[in-house]
């Protein structure tokens, strides 16, 4: 294998499948100014394709993001080619064929016969194993997976796995190569989902769980993972985007490769809406309507109430120590009393004496008073939105009186049920679980992890940068919480946060 850091400009790429995601690597090599080769087993697609680049590069021209000499050179440098023989000279083979793996393992057979010795070969597969399709090659070694986000062309990440038999060098050459076509590459192993299929399995299945235990709307969940949360798109319209079909099939695929094991266990409501064919967006309908005169239904969001006009802050409230800063700047006195020691996390005392809290992933029956938790946010100063979940023997005007505040400070409030760890908080416990999870295991650096959370799927945060903002011990008391509320293993901490959090509580 060849010891640059990346593949030589001159150095042909091949890419063989022509659909939407080999279209976009095809672009981006190209674009990047590599002579691109398109196959395709359908007789007259790869020409088909080669046509579609163009128009993309055309429109890039239009838009002034292209040069006029730029695009004709690349389009002198692109070619469809209908024999796999063709790919002879070829520095590297990217697939991206349909996701059936023996398929896979048939066609590199048959391309490892036609290129040279130190062509690189790399599949898009985003689910499969890298290691089982390199199984059938004659040099395992030269073999990686190179995972492109849709669409290639824009996002910037690619998951640069390595198989059980891939070469160091090789994975250094893809890794260098995604490097040079201005994407943002990280590493990791051969492992279910890769980075970002297997750490972002939370970020859906907890909002579906508490829906399912109806404590609240999609609509109002979405808003809360939005406003409070900071995450770009919430789980049921971005499920919606990505395809209802699609989203579940990648959960099944991620908790079969995990023997069943309970952190990925699909929903049974995601499954109804599958089965009655609301797909989302394509299909017209998913968790929302979509086409002409479809009305996309609110978050519940709380009337305004009256605030107290002085509160009591006993203890700290952790993740939550800039609120009564700003309470106090909108108006409110603030009264601060050390909490005594053991009694439990700080608190607000409200009028009527419950306890306004920050939710602690216990159930509210577990605390002994009545209470009114809230959500963990991103940032409470900046944040638009907070859900409360009061307990069941919360009186009503504890509650106003807990909307009022969080109103006063310019937020919206969305009261939920009273679900342990609520939304935000069990979804980012269970991301930040996940992620120290992977990297103790060597799926991936922490570093990478959160880069590929950020990039690959938006998040504001990555989950390890979150669990330090928060500690690893708040993460750890959120997740033990939850798995005393739901035995069976879903919630169960891994030794690496638990490690973590001994370190937190010894400096």
């Amino acid at each position: 294998m060849a010891s640059m850091a990346a593949l030589a400009f001159s150095s042909p790429v091949a890419v063989v499948g022509t659909g939407t995601m080999g279209r976009g690597i095809a672009q981006v090599a190209l674009v990047a100014g590599h002579p691109v080769r398109l196959h395709d087993a359908v007789q007259g697609r790869a020409r088909e394709a080669a046509d579609d680049v163009a128009a993309r590069l055309a429109r890039l021209v239009e838009k002034g993001r292209l040069g006029e000499r730029e695009s004709a050179a690349a389009l002198d440098r692109l070619t469809a080619v209908d024999d796999l023989a063709e790919l002879a000279g070829c520095g590297l083979v990217v697939e991206a064929v349909a996701e059936d793996a023996a398929a896979k393992r048939e066609l590199f057979t048959a391309v490892e016969k036609a290129v040279a010795d130190d062509c690189l070969l790399a599949t898009n597969t985003s689910s499969l194993s890298v290691t089982e399709i390199a199984a059938a090659l004659r040099l395992p070694g030269r073999f990686v997976g190179l995972h492109f986000f849709n669409p290639a062309p824009l996002l910037p990440l690619v998951e640069v796995v390595s198989g059980f038999a891939t070469d160091r060098e090789a994975a250094d050459l893809a890794y260098g190569t995604a490097r040079a076509w201005g994407k943002t590459p990280v590493r990791c192993a051969d492992t279910p989902g890769f980075v970002v299929n297997r750490i972002a399995r939370p970020f859906y299945a907890e909002a579906l769980r508490v829906y399912e235990e109806r404590a609240a709307d999609p609509a109002t969940l979405d808003a809360v993972l939005r406003e409070c949360g900071g995450f770009r798109m919430g789980p049921f319209e971005l499920t919606d985007l990505i395809g209802q079909d699609v989203n579940e099939a990648v959960t099944r695929s991620v908790w079969d490769a995990f023997h069943g094991d309970p952190r990925f266990t699909p929903s049974l409501a995601q499954r109804r809406l599958v089965q009655s064919g609301r797909l989302g967006r394509k299909s017209g309908h998913g968790w929302y309507p979509y086409g002409p005169g479809a009305v996309r239904p609110e978050p519940r969001t709380e009337e305004p109430c009256g605030a107290p006009a002085e509160i009591t802050v006993v203890g700290g409230l952790g993740p939550a120590s800039a609120l009564p800063e700003l309470f106090g700047e909108a108006g409110v006195a603030v009264r601060a009393e050390p909490g005594d020691e053991g009694s439990g996390p700080g608190f607000v005392a409200l009028p009527g004496g419950a306890r306004l809290l920050l939710t602690d992933g216990r159930p509210s029956e577990a605390r002994g008073v009545p209470s009114v938790a809230f959500d963990l946010a991103l940032d409470y100063r900046t944040c638009a939105r907070v859900a409360l979940a009061p307990s069941a023997d919360a009186h009503d005007t504890d509650v106003r009186a807990a909307v009022g505040l969080f109103q006063l400070a310019g937020k919206k409030v969305s009261v939920i049920g009273d679900v342990p760890g609520m939304v935000v908080a069990r979804t980012v416990a269970l991301l930040a679980d996940l992620a120290f999870d992977a990297a103790a295991r060597g799926v991936a650096t922490q570093e990478d992890i959160d880069t590929a959370m950020k990039l690959g799927v938006n998040y504001p945060a990555g989950p390890n940068e979150w669990a330090r903002a928060v500690g690893p011990g708040w993460i750890l008391g959120v997740l033990g919480g939850l798995e005393a509320a739901y035995p069976g293993g879903r919630y169960a901490p891994s030794r690496a946060l638990a490690r973590a959090a001994a370190a937190e509580a010894r400096r």
